[in-house]
């Protein structure tokens, strides 16, 4: 596979990370990545809580770890029983104990009201198709921001053209949900390189295989699933292998896998060229920056010049 650090701009180090061999769902491809792990960073789903929504676009989350910061993921957004379900724009950075009010929050849910019930939540990662759009409202306090978007998501994909996210995450949940079936989670993995059919969707990093665990159902059912569940190809007889014998069988099967990695290879984009990356925030020795420009977006947290984290998306 290319290097990584053909994807990230500079001044940021990724060396030490490697990737593996891919592997294919449908139209989703995923190559696992492994690279070194920085302890102590609490992991969103038994960490993080969203504790109230306050209003519409009003959302408040509670790092409920007694030590350790909490990086919220880029893009969260809970589904609750009884209540309105809402996304975040921007990642963050939270201190143990802490409890944060996002007021730019995208509700998902248009014309829905209700009260948050702890018990019933679940969190899920944008789709891709709204991660471009999503980032580039953060800051701005308008509830129902997103919902020309996620009707016009809603349309693409079949169903009713409304402001609800829900039609997608919860009525196709079971469909989407095979996406993490069929992938395999490996030992010791902190990251991946998405594809939808042979264009690059995402890259993400997580701080420890820990951390990319408790994300890696929201990742590859609902952030790169539905764009890969849109592109699903028509389903075909797998062709037969010629061997005549288990040697000759398995030196097919290697030549295969060398095929596709040199395939997969080919898919990943040119060099990222006019790239910025802005600083949003920082935690003792973390930062939180933007990343956009050149058909690349998303944010990513460093920590003396390494990423930490890091979530990046075509956006285009």
């Amino acid at each position: 596979m290319t290097a990584l650090e053909t994807l990230l701009p500079a001044p940021l180090d990724l060396r030490g990370y490697r990737a593996g061999t891919p592997q294919r769902a449908g139209a989703l491809t995923m190559v696992p990545i492994w690279g070194p792990e920085r302890p102590g960073i609490v992991p969103p789903r038994s960490g993080l809580k969203l504790k109230r929504v306050v209003g519409y676009g009003q959302v408040e989350l509670l790092n409920g770890a007694r030590e350790g910061v909490a990086i919220v993921p880029l893009h969260i957004g809970y589904i609750q029983d009884a209540a309105q379900n809402h996304a975040l724009c921007s990642a963050a950075l939270m201190g143990a104990g802490q409890t944060r009010r996002f007021d730019d929050a995208c509700c998902v849910q248009a014309g829905q009201g209700g009260y948050l019930e702890g018990r019933d939540q679940w969190f899920f990662v944008l789709p891709v198709e709204l991660r471009a759009k999503a980032l580039g409202l953060r800051g701005r306090r308008d509830y129902a921001k997103l919902w020309p978007d996620i009707s016009e998501l809603n349309a693409a994909c079949g169903l009713p053209s409304r402001g609800h996210l829900e039609q997608i995450l919860s009525r196709k949940r079971a469909t989407l949900t095979q996406f993490q079936s069929r992938l395999e989670l490996l030992p010791g993995q902190l990251g991946a390189l998405f594809f939808v059919g042979d264009r690059f969707a995402g890259l993400e990093l997580a701080p420890d295989p820990g951390y990319f665990a408790e994300v890696w159902m929201a990742l590859v059912c609902f952030a790169y699933g539905v764009a890969a569940w849109r592109a699903e190809p028509a389903r075909a007889g797998a062709a037969p292998y010629d061997a005549g014998s288990l040697a000759e069988l398995r030196a097919e099967l290697a030549r295969d896998r060398a095929a596709r990695q040199a395939e997969v290879a080919s898919w990943l984009p040119a060099p990222a060229g006019d790239v910025r990356m802005v600083e949003e925030e920082r935690y003792l020795d973390l930062r939180l920056s933007t990343v956009t420009g050149d058909g690349l977006a998303g944010q990513v947290v460093t920590e003396h010049g390494r990423p930490v984290y890091a979530s990046l998306f075509a956006s285009r």
